[in-house]
C-alpha cells in the first residue's frame, strides 16, 4: 500500500480511501495504491471493496505533474481492466467530480453510487486526446450509444441525476461517500448481489459512425480528437470482444497522443494556468474593489457593466443624457435576460442586478465613491483626456482610473491626470460580457497594486486577464493590424476576400478576417486608417482603398446589411457582394498591379507567417511578456483554433527556421511589411523556441 490509498475492514468490506489532496488525481502513488488495495483484499477473504475519494472530490482525473514525463506502470488501462476483473464486488462512491481517468475507474467498478451534488465526464478531448482507460468502451455500454458519443465528443460533464437517468450510475443518496458507498455495498452483499462487469455487457448499438464522423470533423473545425473519439466508440460496438475494442482504442489514443494538435492542445491548457501569474505581482495585494462605475452605455459599456453586476459588483452607469441612459439600461437588461433564459441567475438575481445594484446617471459626482471606474466611450484621443479630466476632478484617492481603449496610448491618456500611478488600460472584447479576454495594458507610471487590481477584476469577471505594455493596438489588435495587412495585400495581388476566409476557416479559423471586419464594423477599420494616414503614414507601406469606398457608400458590415458580404434578415451568414470584386480590380488597375492566383495553402502560409513574425516583435519589445502571453491573447479575443495552441507555438510546432525562410522570400517583394523580427531570427539562429521563452520566464 501506498499513503496515498487508505485501507481498511469493515467487515466484508475493504475500503479504499484516495487521500491525495486536493484533487485526489490518479497519480503513480494512487495507481499503485489502488492496485494493491484490491489484491489485498482479495488475498484476505473480502467480499466486496469500496473505493471513495477524501476529502472534496473523488477521482477528478490525471496527475498533471506526470504530463510530458514518461508514462509509469501500473498504467491506467491495465490498473482498470485489473479492477474489473476482480472476483469481489468493486463499488465506487462518487461525490465533487468524477472526471477523465476517474470516471474510467468507477465505470471499471461493477457498481456506482453518487451524491446529488456529483458530476462526471470524460473531457479528454480538450487535450487533444480521447478516453484511453476504457472510456470509449464501458461508457457506451451503460449509456448507450448515443449519450456515450455526446459526451464523449463534447467533454461535458453531467450531474449525478443526469447520470443516473443514462445509467452511469446506479443510485443516489444523500450523505458522506464513505457512509452512503459502505451502505450500498453492504445492502447488495444482504441481497447476494453478483459481480457485474461492464466490459462483459452486451455491445453497445452500431449507428452511422462514418457520417457522424464528418459531421463531427467539420463541427470542430478540423480538431481530430472529438472525430477520433466516433472512431473508437464504432469499435466498442462493432468489435467482437472487450479485448478487441480496448486494443482499437489504445491504437487511436495514440496516434493523438503522437499528434501535433495535443502538443497544441497540452500548451493552451497549461499557458491558461499560467498566464496571469506574474513574478512581478508576487506578494502584491490588490485594491479593495466594492463598486465600479462605466462611462458610455453602448454595446461595450453595457456588456462590461453586465459582467461585472453578473459578479456581483454594484455599477454606476454614467451616460450624457437621461435617453441615452435609459438606453444603457435597455443593452443591460437585454444581456441579463439572456443569463437568465440560459439559467445562469434566477428572477430573484435579475431583479437585483438591474434595480438594486446597477445605478443610472448623468452626473460625473456619482462616481465620486466608486474604487474603479472603466471608460468606454468613442476611441478619439480628444474626447477620452475630457473624461479623464473629468474623473481626475471627482473619483476619490486611490480610486482606479482605467480606459477601455482598443489602440491608444494609455500614457498619454495618464499624463493628462494628476494620479497617472492610478491609472490602467482594461481592453475588454465585445460583447463583454461573453468574451473571456481581458489585456490589463499596463502604463510606464501604472502602480503594481492597480496592475494586481486589473487582475483580481478580471479573475473575479471569469476573464483570461493578459499583461500588455503600450503601443498602438497593444497585443491583440496590434498583431490583427499586421496580418489583416497582409490579407489585405493578397487581395491587391490577386487573392478575394472570400478565398481568404474559406482558406483560414478550413485551417481552424471561427472566422475568416474579412467576415469578422463585417461583424466589427467596417468603420473601426476606416476611423484607424484615416488616423494612420493624418498621423503620415511611410512612403514604403502599401495601402489600399477600395474598402474606404465601401464606407463611403454607408456599407459598414452586418449592422448596415452589406460589407464584404451581404446580409439578408432572417438568414444566417451572409453572400459574397458583388460590388467588392469591381472595387477591388479598379484599384489594381489604377495601381497597375497585374493579378496572380494564389492556393489556399500559400494563403495560410502568408497570413500565419505575418502573424508570427509581428508577435515576435510584440515579444521581442516586452509589449508581451511572454510567447504565452500572445497565444492565450489570440486564442480567446480572436478566434485562433485552440488545438494549434496559439500563433507561437503553432510557429514552434510547424519549424521557425520555415516560418522565417517564408518572410525572408516575401521580403524580396516587399522589404518594408516582411521585415524579420529581431527575435525570430535570433531564436532560429541559436535553434531554440518560442517555448523555452515561456519556460525561462515561467
Amino acid at each position: 500500500m501506498t499513503d496515498a490509498i487508505g485501507y481498511e475492514r469493515i467487515g466484508d468490506i475493504a475500503v479504499l480511501k484516495a487521500q491525495n489532496p486536493p484533487v485526489n488525481a490518479l497519480g503513480f502513488d494512487i495507481r499503485t495504491g489502488l492496485l494493491a488495495g484490491v489484491e489485498r483484499a482479495e488475498q484476505e477473504g473480502a467480499k466486496a471493496v469500496l473505493i471513495y475519494g477524501e476529502g472534496r472530490t473523488y477521482f477528478a482525473g490525471a496527475d498533471i505533474k506526470e504530463f510530458g514525463k514518461p508514462p509509469v506502470g501500473p498504467f491506467l488501462p491495465d490498473l482498470c481492466n485489473r479492477i474489473e476483473a476482480s472476483p469481489l464486488i468493486i463499488v465506487s462512491a462518487l461525490h465533487g467530480t468524477a472526471l477523465g481517468g476517474g470516471l474510467e475507474v468507477a465505470l471499471a467498478s461493477h457498481y456506482r453510487i453518487a451524491t446529488p451534488s456529483a458530476k462526471m465526464g470524460l473531457p479528454e478531448v480538450h487535450l487533444g486526446i480521447l478516453p484511453g482507460a476504457g472510456g470509449t468502451q464501458r461508457l457506451p455500454r451503460v449509456a448507450g450509444t448515443q449519450k456515450a458519443l455526446e459526451m464523449i465528443t463534447s467533454g461535458r460533464q453531467v450531474g449525478a441525476k443526469e447520470a443516473l437517468e443514462a445509467g452511469i450510475i446506479d443510485k443516489i443518496a444523500e450523505g458522506e461517500p464513505r457512509d452512503i458507498g459502505l451502505a450500498y455495498a453492504q445492502e447488495l452483499l444482504e441481497q447476494g448481489a453478483s459481480r457485474r462487469a461492464v466490459g462483459e455487457m452486451p455491445a453497445p448499438e452500431a449507428i452511422d459512425f462514418d457520417t457522424l464522423y464528418g459531421s463531427t470533423l467539420k463541427k470542430g473545425r478540423g480538431q481530430l480528437s472529438p472525430a477520433t473519439c466516433v472512431r473508437a466508440v464504432q469499435a466498442a460496438a462493432e468489435s467482437d470482444s472487450l479485448e478487441a475494442g480496448l486494443k482499437r482504442e489504445r491504437e487511436l489514443f495514440m496516434e493523438l497522443m503522437n499528434s501535433d494538435q495535443r502538443l497544441g492542445l497540452i500548451h493552451a491548457f497549461f499557458s491558461e494556468r499560467a498566464v496571469s501569474k506574474l513574478p512581478e505581482l508576487k506578494g502584491i495585494a490588490p485594491r479593495e474593489l466594492a463598486s465600479i462605475g462605466v462611462i458610455g452605455g453602448g454595446t461595450m459599456g453595457a456588456g462590461i457593466a453586465t459582467a461585472a453586476l453578473l459578479s456581483g459588483l454594484p455599477v454606476v452607469m454614467l451616460e450624457m443624457t437621461e435617453e441615452a441612459a435609459e438606453a444603457a439600461k435597455g443593452r443591460i437588461i437585454g444581456n441579463l435576460q439572456g443569463a437568465l433564459k440560459r439559467g445562469k441567475i434566477s428572477e430573484a438575481q435579475f431583479t437585483t442586478l438591474t434595480e438594486e445594484i446597477l445605478t443610472l446617471s448623468t452626473d460625473y459626482a456619482a462616481l465620486s465613491d466608486v474604487d474603479l471606474v472603466i471608460e468606454a466611450v468613442f476611441e478619439e484621443m480628444s474626447v477620452k483626456k475630457v473624461v479623464f479630466g473629468k474623473l481626475d476632478a471627482v473619483c476619490k484617492k486611490g480610486a482606479i482610473l482605467a480606459s477601455n481603449t482598443s489602440y491608444l496610448d494609455v500614457n498619454e491618456i495618464a499624463a493628462c491626470t494628476s494620479r497617472p500611478e492610478d491609472v490602467i488600460g482594461l481592453h475588454f472584447f465585445s460583447p463583454a460580457h461573453v468574451m473571456k479576454l481581458l489585456e490589463v495594458v499596463v502604463a510606464d507610471k501604472t502602480a503594481l497594486d492597480v496592475v494586481a487590481t486589473g487582475f483580481a477584476l478580471g479573475q473575479r469577471l471569469k476573464k483570461i486577464s493578459v499583461r500588455a505594455g503600450v503601443c498602438d493596438g497593444f497585443i491583440g489588435n496590434r498583431i490583427l493590424a499586421t496580418y489583416r495587412k497582409a490579407a489585405d495585400h493578397m487581395i491587391l495581388d490577386g487573392a478575394s476576400p472570400y478565398q481568404i476566409d474559406k482558406a483560414l476557416t478550413e485551417f481552424g479559423f471561427a472566422m475568416g478576417p474579412f467576415a469578422v471586419a463585417d461583424l466589427a464594423g467596417l468603420d473601426i477599420g476606416w476611423a484607424m486608417r484615416k488616423r494612420k494616414r493624418a498621423e503620415g503614414m511611410d512612403p514604403r507601406e502599401r495601402d489600399s482603398s477600395y474598402v474606404d469606398k465601401m464606407c463611403e457608400a454607408g456599407n459598414f458590415g452586418q449592422k448596415t446589411g452589406k460589407g464584404y458580404y451581404v446580409y439578408e434578415a432572417g438568414k444566417r451568414g451572409g453572400t459574397p457582394n458583388p460590388e467588392v470584386s469591381d472595387l477591388i480590380a479598379a484599384e489594381r488597375a489604377e495601381k497597375g498591379i497585374t493579378p496572380r492566383a494564389f492556393t489556399d495553402e500559400e494563403i495560410v502560409t502568408r497570413y500565419m507567417a505575418a502573424m508570427v513574425n509581428e508577435a515576435a516583435k510584440v515579444v521581442g519589445e516586452g509589449i508581451a511578456r511572454r510567447p504565452l502571453d500572445v497565444d492565450m491573447t489570440l486564442l480567446f479575443g480572436y478566434g485562433f483554433p485552440r488545438y494549434r495552441g496559439g500563433p507561437l507555438k503553432w510557429a514552434d510546432i510547424e519549424g521557425l527556421d520555415k516560418v522565417l525562410a517564408t518572410i525572408k522570400t516575401a521580403a524580396q517583394e516587399d522589404d518594408y511589411f516582411w521585415e524579420p523580427a529581431p527575435l525570430l531570427e535570433k531564436l532560429v539562429a541559436e535553434g531554440r523556441s518560442f517555448d523555452d521563452l515561456n519556460k525561462e520566464n515561467s
